[in-house]
């Protein structure tokens, strides 16, 4: 019970993990949903930065799909997790910025899990771990 009650941490490292397979598995499903439907999805994908709507559309793709599997196995966790949480914040305050906030409340979910995956790093059952593990710092 004491264990229960305590202040500090103890799963952060499980807590780390199961966080970034669900966050990184649910963004690879929608990067290769997109992947799948590129050729009908690209000609109605809008341009909100300005940057055409082809690039826009292939760093969406990347941002999802590639960084979301950089993300569920932990490599470039805290750098991987940066294109996902950009994507977010486009969605959020341009593509749905006069939506209401029952269409806006998921892409605010992502963009607070993104900021606390980054906050929190890989963990210690990460990729980034196995790398890193015999470095000092």
């Amino acid at each position: 019970m004491n264990r229960l009650l305590n202040y500090r941490p103890w799963g952060l490292d499980g807590a780390a993990l199961l966080l970034r397979l669900i966050f990184g598995g649910l963004f690879i499903h929608h990067g290769w949903q997109k992947i799948e439907a590129y050729n009908a999805i690209l000609p109605r994908f809008p341009d909100l930065i300005h940057i055409g709507a082809k690039l826009s559309f292939n760093l969406v793709i990347f941002a999802e799909f590639f960084c979301g599997i950089l993300v569920t196995i932990g490599l470039l966790t805290r750098l991987a997790v940066i294109p996902i949480l950009i994507a977010m914040i486009v969605v959020y305050f341009k593509a749905l910025a006069t939506a209401a906030f029952e269409m806006k409340e998921l892409p605010l979910v992502y963009m607070v899990l993104s900021l606390v995956i980054f906050l929190l790093g890989p963990g210690k059952y990460s990729v980034d771990r196995l790398l890193t593990r015999n470095k000092r710092y």
